[in-house]
């Protein structure tokens, strides 16, 4: 498979991040926390320059401990402010305003001495499509002020959220850059549903995800799905989750594409367990 998915919306949303980062203290940049490397925009660095930084790896639930710990490490010796959050359950949400605060400092204390007192901070929140930017605002503002949906491409506009006297939020639209480099890292971001389903193959999608798991973790697929053979392929896997799943077609031949959208689905919802797709090298 060949991935690329860069529609017109999001030439005009980076635009308008350009015109808007001169007004903005601080980049959060919102990371799924199962691929961290893979989702991040290389175009958010270039765009952030000489600002602060926080990332924050989300959905840090989905992902394995040894995994959160391994990037946590590798973010903060980049020098970024880090934290792992659950945007869905708030986890960690309650430690984000006091981050802010921190990665701040030097700005509001420019501020005090130039005798500008109580200007909040305003912050940019960027990521990639359906990395949970909409969810971590709402959760964050701890109200329903950004729209959210699990397929990417939910926000479309710009739009300045106030969450505190301290604190003010420029939601943006998710942004993908115009040429993966790597096709493995748009592998790994269809598999995390940031590039739309419908011009993915899933089948072919989750014969790799079973390649890697067998590898990574081997005894995933046969906790969820219940059988105990040694099956020599991932092809033969998929055909088994299929069979176990009652993915038929007329005839009685097994639904491959039935029981590729199962694997997927269980992946991205956490039914399978706890997954890290890639470490930091």
């Amino acid at each position: 498979m060949h991935f690329q998915w860069y529609p017109g919306h999001m030439t005009k949303a980076k635009r308008m991040m350009q015109e808007n980062i001169k007004l903005i203290d601080i980049v959060i940049e919102l990371l799924d926390a199962r691929i961290p490397f893979s989702s991040r925009n290389p175009d958010i660095d270039q765009l952030a320059q000489n600002k602060f930084r926080l990332v924050i790896l989300n959905k840090a639930d989905l992902a394995d401990e040894e995994g959160n710990r391994q990037w946590e490490a590798y973010f903060k010796e980049k020098g970024f402010y880090v934290l792992r959050v659950n945007s869905q359950k708030g986890q960690g949400i309650k430690n984000v305003k006091g981050t802010i605060m921190e990665a701040c400092k030097e700005k509001i204390e420019r501020d005090r001495k130039r005798g500008i007192k109580n200007r909040p901070i305003r912050a940019m929140v960027a990521g990639i499509p359906n990395v949970g930017k909409s969810t971590f605002i709402n959760s964050f503002a701890g109200k329903a002020c950004a729209k959210t949906g699990n397929k990417p491409g939910v926000t479309k506009g710009k739009q300045w959220i106030k969450i505190n006297k301290d604190v003010e939020l420029l939601d943006t639209p998710g942004i993908l850059w115009p040429k993966f480099e790597d096709q493995a890292v748009g592998l790994r971001l269809a598999m995390i549903g940031s590039i739309k389903d419908e011009i993915v193959q899933m089948e072919e999608l989750a014969l790799s995800l079973i390649t890697y798991l067998e590898e990574r973790y081997p005894d995933y697929l046969k906790d969820r799905y219940g059988f105990s053979a040694e099956l020599s392929t991932p092809l033969s896997v998929l055909e088994q989750i299929g069979i176990v799943r009652a993915c038929k077609k007329q005839g009685g031949e097994v639904d491959l594409e039935k029981a590729a959208a199962i694997v997927m689905e269980d992946f991205r919802s956490g039914k399978m367990g706890r997954i890290t797709l890639e470490f930091p090298e």
